[in-house]
C-alpha cells in the first residue's frame, strides 16, 4: 500500500530540521510532499520561487521526495492530491499546543487525515 505525506511549512529560511524531518518521512513513507506555504501573515526573506529551488537542492538525493507551492487550506489539499498523512516537526513544547489544536482542525475537515509529530 502506497502512503503519501505531507510536510507543510514556510520553510523561510529551509533549516537542518526541516532538513531532517523531510529525510526521516522519506525513509518511512513511499512519497513525501514538502508543501512550501504562502503565509500573508509573516514577511518572508525569500520569494516561494527561491524557497521552493533551495528546497530541491537540498532534497535532490531523496528520489521519493517532490517540492510543491501552495496555498489555501491544507486538509483540501490533501484530500485533493491523496495525502494520507501530515508530518511535522516540532522545535519546542509550545509548539505542541498550536499544532494540536491546527490538527483537530484538519481532521475535523478532513476525517480520513492524521498528523504525525
Amino acid at each position: 500500500m502506497n502512503k503519501t505525506v505531507i510536510c507543510p511549512g514556510s520553510f523561510d529560511p529551509v533549516t537542518l530540521g526541516h532538513l531532517d524531518v523531510i529525510t526521516r518521512a522519506s525513509k518511512l513513507f513511499d512519497r513525501v510532499i514538502v508543501g512550501v506555504l504562502v503565509n500573508s501573515s509573516k514577511k518572508p526573506i525569500f520569494s516561494i520561487d527561491e524557497r521552493i529551488e533551495l528546497l530541491k537542492e537540498v532534497t535532490e538525493h531523496l528520489n521519493n521526495v517532490e517540492i510543491v507551492g501552495f496555498n489555501g487550506l491544507l486538509a483540501q489539499y490533501c484530500e485533493e492530491h491523496g495525502v494520507d498523512a501530515i508530518v511535522k516537526g516540532l522545535r519546542a513544547v509550545t509548539d505542541f499546543e498550536y499544532e494540536f489544536q491546527m490538527a483537530l482542525t484538519n481532521k475535523k475537515l478532513n476525517p480520513n487525515l492524521e498528523t504525525l509529530f
